[in-house]
């Protein structure tokens, strides 16, 4: 019995450490596996945040800003130019499909034409350029200021001119809905890159990606 003891201890030490041996193997395989998600995940995001961020922006976004239009004026030969709505300018040089023309129509309104569709909008003050209007009392008018839900990382943006680059972008949307009592509706839809930096956090809303911002929609109706 005596002889036969040492090799029971030895036994039950061996089957000890093994078990030992297999836990620990478990979790490095656990973690191995938790590390490369998050690796992936973070390339995803990386290298394809922004298509990410452009399909969730098809769902929802979320609303940085919103008010009634007071006065709308256009400075532009009739196409491209600004539409100042307000005190916000945004460009119709810029644009992926619509391409309006603005101009003032038989009865001396400014209005917009877009596929062989005209909106009017209201009376133009006066002769002088650029053409403005105010809002009429009756017409619903709002400009509402939107941006991504998802922003994405840009480590690998470099400006070697100014050594000043960003380290996020989101997308931001500017959309502009005017209806009549008549019932004729405009709906124009901009969209931006925005631009975080480190020192100065969020910057301008009117950073552009060649032949994904600017004017991204442009709907009358009836």
């Amino acid at each position: 019995m005596s002889r036969r003891l040492p090799w029971v201890l030895y036994t039950a030490t061996q089957r000890r450490g093994y078990g030992r041996s297999i836990k620990m193997r478990k979790i490095l395989i656990t973690l191995g596996i938790l590390i490369a998600f998050v690796v992936t995940i973070l390339a995803i995001w990386i290298f394809g945040g922004r298509r990410i961020s452009l399909f969730l922006d098809r769902f929802v976004t979320i609303e940085m800003a919103s008010e009634r239009i007071n006065s709308l004026s256009y400075e532009g030969s009739g196409t491209g130019g600004i539409l100042r709505v307000n005190d916000l300018g945004l460009s119709l040089n810029d644009r992926n499909d619509p391409a309006p023309s603005i101009g003032t129509t038989k009865n001396d309104q400014l209005g917009l034409a877009n596929a062989g569709k005209v909106f009017a909008f209201s009376p133009v003050r006066s002769e002088a350029e650029p053409l403005a209007v105010a809002t009429p009392a009756s017409d619903e008018a709002f400009v509402e200021i939107r941006r991504s839900i998802l922003s994405w990382p840009t480590p690998f943006d470099f400006n070697f001119m100014t050594g000043h680059s960003p380290s996020w972008k989101r997308h931001v949307y500017y959309r502009l809905l005017w209806k009549k009592p008549s019932g004729a509706k405009l709906e124009m839809l901009w969209r931006y890159q925005q631009y975080f930096y480190p020192d100065n956090g969020w910057a301008s809303g009117f950073m552009t990606d060649k032949g994904s911002t600017g004017l991204i929609k442009l709907d009358i109706s009836p």
